[in-house]
Formats: structure tokens, C-alpha cells, sequence
């Protein structure tokens, strides 16, 4: 046995082992140092004569003469000196031990299980640590659970503490019209506490809106609100006719694949609106409040509520994280939302038929008069309602008569005589009135906290009934965004996050809008003679029967919103009116006609498009506020 001490300032090691036999041959004596390549992989001492050692006698002498040696541990090499078992320094009862110079610290001889106990220690203390520290951690969730549900007890005594103020509140409705009511119990079905400030809560008498296409219908039947077209006298509307210089036809609607009480629906106005106000009020969470909202309550940027005015003429403030603005064609609150083009390319003058019987029962009536079309259609079992579009924003007074005289002379004539009496008899009675036409594409400004809905974020000609489809569909739309989400308080996500809705509805909104302007320009009389060809075209082309009827028809009463079988039939029209001009034989003159009709046609409908959007319109799935919607049910159910 040797025993070893290590010359470090910093450090001691101690080794005890036998030189080396055919037992041990891991300790040598070598001359030079022993070959880095033949280390052992596990850690070693090699032991190595120093320069100052005599000539090697052997292992015996070499205990006396060795002073010494150096201990080679791979790479590292370190001093060390060698003692004698006799040496005086040593105590022959206490066993060998590291000599430490200047110092000595006594080695057990027991070293061996010292290290062992001292490593199985080492193990239990990083096992306990271990553990302690998964304990730790299932204390800080813990406390960070408990700091969750404090906050929501918290945020709850706060949503208490709101609700004594007046300002529990999910979302803000302005306007309680079809869209507002509609929309009303469709979120508060949902589970939202919704507040609904309408200017004037007694029942509406308006003379349009009066309408609703099979499209718009189920839309409602998605929504839940087909009861509220049932007890008000609603008519079926099973279809249009149209009539022109002495002529006229039948065009159905494509109902053969929906169930029975798939139809249009005609009512008035008012009633409708009644019924689902009435329908809101019944849901606890909704609450309906009269007053006139004069402005929005911004802040940083953000809208935040509204102020508005009682009937009394207090002032009060309305407080709620989306605010939702559907005050109707008039609205005064648009221009802070949206960029409002609103053009007024005609006027309507309302008049009331009673007891009339129409030439098409169930089916609505298109005159194409000069010099701009004709509207009949029944709002009850008794009154047929009568819509005279008169171009221009300025109409005949109605006081000094001028109007009376107007209908008398220039429209009577010119509808079917079957109702001209009924028609005339109307005028006498002298209950006329008139509403401008507004047509607005929508081009809103996304704001925090705020949402455009309904006429006051988008609007066109009145004459294809398709008001009521698009704000249904809209509102089904923006249900479905909205479902999936429990908290709308954060502003800015939730604005970015409802970019998606003014795509996602563009698709039906914009097919309705296009169709319905489109066809206001081709069903008035123009001087043009391009233009009276496309007008004639359009009647005989919906007279086909077939898909050149069923088509078109589909288009207009929302069942088959498709922007391109829009365009490919308006183009169909314009291509068989330059067909007309040139059968049988074409001249120079009926070519000239034709080319200007296809002109004519592209001139309608191409800034129609393109202010409805032409990428939004036909291709919404590039646009990559598309892709920030939910999933559509059908496809999460696919999968």
C-alpha cells in the first residue's frame, strides 16, 4: 500500500490502492507519461515518476526512495509526494493518511463507504429536492388557481357592482327596427344581456320594408323568428308579374325543393316590427328603452357606449363592449363608421288599395311604365299596396295637388286596367306619401367597439324587395361569429377579429345590391334606343320560361345569391337583345345598336361591382380577413 498526498493550494485528493500486479494492473510506474490513448474511459489514477527520483530498485525500495510522483488523472497532471508506512509522521495505529503540507487531515480508512453513504445521501437530496419542488409547484398553481377564481369572484362582484349601475351590458343595440329587433332576440337567445334604445317604441307606418323574398324568409327560420310574420294578416307571395306596353307574364319562384311554407312573405311594416320587439321584450336578458341617441361615446379611439335623450329630455349615457349601430336609412350615426355614398336615384309615392284584387293572386306587380316602374303587391287580406317610383330627388307637391294630378294623368293610365279604378279611387282619398329611394354601398371604417348593420350600413334600390334578405342574412352572419365568443371586452381584437363579417357577408348582400340597381336602370325608360332594346330584351328574356326565368327569379328572391350566375345572366340578357337586332337579317344600323347595347349593359352593371368590391364579391377567400371567422359547422362536423 502507498499513500498519496496531492500538492494543490485549493484542492486535496487521496488514493490508496497496491502497486501493481496481475490482479491490479490499473496503477504502473513508468518513466515517461503513460499514453493519453490508452486512458481507461472510467476515471483512473496513473502514477508517474517525477525527474527528481533515483534509479527504480523495484517496488520494495521504492516506498524508501520515492519523494516524488505524479498523479495523472486523463489529462491532468498533479504533484503529489510519497511516504513510507514507517515514516514518523505516520501512526501505525490510525492506518495510512494523507500527509497535507503544510497541513495534515486525517482519512478514515472507512473511505470508501464514507463516499458511498455520502452518494447514496447525495441521490436522497436530489430525489427530496425533486419532489419538493413538483410540491412547490402544485402550491403555485394552486395559489394561481385560487388568484383566478378570486379575480372572478372579483370581476363578478364587479359585473354586480355594474348591474346596480346600469351598465351590465353584453352588446348595445341603437335602433329597434327589423335589423335591431331581429337582431336583438337572436343574441339574447344567445345567452347575451343586450340593451335595445329606440328613438320611438309605438308601432312603425312606413311604406316600405313591407316585402320579404323566400331567401329573407329562411333566413328567419335559421334564426327562429318565422312566428313573428304569423298574426299579422301576412300574405304568401308565391312569385312576380310583369307587364309592358299591353303584355305581360308570370315568373314563380324556384320552390319546389323547399318545404310548403317556404314563400314570400308581404305585411305591413309595422307589424312585423311589433312582433319582434314584442318577441325581444319576453327574453329577461333584453332589455328595450326608448330615447334618441345624439351621439357615440369614444374614447382613445375605442366606441364605448352612446348618450342619448329621453322622451323627457334628460340626457343619459349607455355603456356596453360592442355597440352595434342599426338606426335605419336616416341614420346620424353612420358617418363616424362608415364612408356614407348615399345617392337618391328616385323617389316612392305610397298609396293604399282596398279591397283590389290583383291580376296574379299571391304574386307580386312589376309595371314597366314611363318613366320608371310600378309596384303592387298585397300587405293584408284587404289592402294592396301601391309604390309609384318617380326618378329624381324632387317629386310633385302632394299639398297644392300637383302629385294627385301626376298620378291621374301620367301613371293611371298606364296600369292594368283591372285596378285602375281601385287605383284612382286611392289618389282621391289623398293619403299619399312619399319616401326617397337611397342606394349605399357598404364601406365601413372598422372601429373598436362598434358595428353598422342594416340600412344604415347598406342600401339599394327598394324595387327587388331585398332589404329585409340582407339584413337577415347579415345578422345570421354575425351570430355565428359571435357564438364562440364568451368575453368581447377587448376592443381591438375583437374589431380585427370582425373584419371577417364584412366579408363573409358579401357574397349575398352583394348579389341582391347589384341585381336590385341593375334592374332599376334597365326597367326605366331611357331615350336611348340601346337602352329601350335592353329594356325590351330583359322582358322577353324572363318570358322564356325555363332557367331564363327560374334563374333571374332565384337571383332576386335570395334563394340562389350567386354573384357570378348574376353576371352570366345579365350578360344572357344583353347578348339575346343583340341576337333580336340581328335576326333575321343584320344592318349596319341594328349592328351599331347591338354594340352599344352590350356597352350599355357593361356601363350598368361594372360600377355596380365595383363598388360593391369585385374581389370581396367573387373571390372573399382571398381576402385574409375570410379566414379569421370559425370553422362552418358543416365542415367541423366532416371532419
Amino acid at each position: 500500500m502507498v499513500m498519496v498526498v496531492i500538492k494543490q493550494p485549493h484542492l486535496v485528493f487521496g488514493v490508496r490502492s497496491h502497486f501493481p500486479t496481475q490482479s491490479h494492473p490499473h496503477f504502473h510506474f513508468h518513466s515517461q507519461p503513460f499514453p493519453a490513448t490508452h486512458l481507461p474511459k472510467t476515471p483512473l489514477f496513473f502514477l508517474h515518476k517525477s525527474s527528481s527520483t533515483s534509479k527504480d530498485q523495484g517496488p520494495a525500495t521504492s516506498l524508501t526512495l520515492l519523494s516524488s510522483i505524479q498523479l495523472i488523472h486523463h489529462h491532468h497532471t498533479t504533484n503529489i509526494t510519497l511516504l513510507s508506512p514507517h515514516s514518523p509522521l505516520l501512526s501505525s495505529s490510525s492506518g495510512y493518511r494523507f500527509l497535507l503540507p503544510p497541513k495534515m487531515v486525517p482519512l478514515d480508512p472507512y473511505v470508501f463507504w464514507t463516499f458511498l453513504a455520502s452518494f447514496l445521501g447525495f441521490l436522497a437530496l436530489c430525489v427530496l429536492r425533486r419532489r419538493n419542488a413538483g410540491v412547490e409547484k402544485n402550491k403555485t398553481t394552486a395559489t394561481q388557481t385560487l388568484l383566478s377564481r378570486q379575480e372572478a369572484r372579483i370581476s363578478g362582484d364587479e359585473r354586480d357592482s355594474r348591474a346596480v349601475l346600469g351598465s351590465d351590458t353584453d352588446v348595445l343595440i341603437v335602433g329597434a327596427g327589423v335589423a335591431g329587433s331581429a337582431l336583438a332576440c337572436t343574441l339574447g337567445k344567445d345567452g347575451r344581456r343586450v340593451r335595445v334604445i329606440e328613438r320611438d317604441l309605438t308601432e312603425p307606418d312606413r311604406i316600405v320594408g313591407e316585402l320579404l323574398q323566400p331567401g329573407g324568409y329562411l333566413k328567419l327560420v335559421e334564426l327562429g323568428l318565422e312566428d313573428c310574420v304569423e298574426e299579422i294578416d301576412a300574405q304568401r307571395i308565391l312569385g312576380y308579374a310583369l307587364f309592358k306596353d299591353g303584355k305581360n307574364t308570370s315568373l314563380s319562384y324556384p320552390l319546389e325543393k323547399f318545404h310548403a311554407d317556404v314563400a314570400g312573405r308581404s305585411f305591413h311594416n309595422g307589424r312585423f316590427i311589433q312582433r319582434m320587439r314584442e318577441k325581444a321584450a319576453t327574453l329577461p336578458n333584453v332589455q328595450l328603452e326608448q330615447g334618441t341617441v345624439t351621439s357615440l361615446i369614444e374614447e382613445d379611439g375605442t366606441i364605448k357606449g352612446v348618450q342619448y335623450k329621453t322622451k323627457d329630455g334628460e340626457e343619459h349615457k349607455a355603456y356596453a363592449p360592442l355597440t352595434i349601430v342599426c338606426d335605419g336609412c336616416f341614420s346620424n350615426l353612420r358617418r363616424n363608421l362608415c364612408e356614407p355614398k348615399v345617392q337618391v336615384p328616385s323617389c316612392f309615392v305610397g298609396l293604399v288599395l282596398e279591397n283590389c284584387q290583383l291580376p296574379y293572386a299571391n304574386h307580386g306587380h312589376v309595371i314597366l311604365a314611363d318613366p320608371s316602374p310600378i309596384l303592387f303587391y298585397p300587405i293584408s287580406s284587404t289592402e294592396v299596396r301601391c309604390l309609384v317610383d318617380v326618378p329624381g330627388q324632387k317629386v310633385p307637391s302632394v299639398a297644392n295637388g300637383e302629385m294627385a294630378k301626376y298620378l291621374k294623368t301620367v301613371v293611371a293610365p298606364q296600369i292594368p286596367p283591372q285596378i285602375q279604378e281601385a287605383f284612382i279611387s286611392a289618389v282621391d282619398k289623398g293619403n299619399i306619401r312619399t319616401m326617397p329611394n337611397r342606394s349605399m354601398p357598404a364601406n365601413p371604417h372598422p372601429t373598436p367597439g362598434a358595428l353598422l348593420l342594416g340600412d344604415a350600413f347598406n342600401m339599394r334600390h327598394p324595387l327587388t324587395g331585398g332589404g329585409m334578405t340582407v339584413a337577415l342574412s347579415d345578422i345570421v352572419v354575425l351570430q355565428e361569429l359571435l357564438s364562440p365568443l364568451r368575453d368581447l371586452n377587448n376592443a381591438d381584437s375583437l374589431c380585427k377579429y370582425l373584419e371577417s363579417f364584412y366579408t363573409l357577408r358579401k357574397p349575398v348582400a352583394s348579389t341582391i345590391n347589384t341585381l336590385a340597381d341593375a334592374l332599376y336602370k334597365v326597367f326605366s325608360a331611357s331615350p336611348d334606343q340601346a337602352r329601350k332594346e335592353m329594356r325590351q330584351a330583359c322582358f322577353d328574356y324572363l318570358s322564356l320560361g325555363g332557367t331564363c326565368s327560374t334563374g333571374p327569379v332565384a337571383l332576386l328572391s335570395g334563394l340562389n345569391p350567386r354573384p357570378l350566375s348574376l353576371v352570366l345572366h345579365f350578360f344572357a340578357v344583353a347578348i339575346y337583345g343583340v341576337g333580336r337586332l340581328l335576326f333575321p337579317f343584320p344592318s349596319p344600323k341594328r349592328m351599331w345598336i347591338g354594340a352599344r347595347l352590350i356597352s350599355s349593359a357593361s356601363g350598368i352593371i361594372f360600377p355596380i361591382i365595383k363598388a360593391e368590391g369585385l374581389r370581396q364579391m367573387f373571390f372573399p377567400a382571398t381576402i385574409p380577413a375570410y379566414y379569421r371567422a370559425p370553422p362552418v359547422k358543416g365542415d367541423t362536423e366532416s371532419k
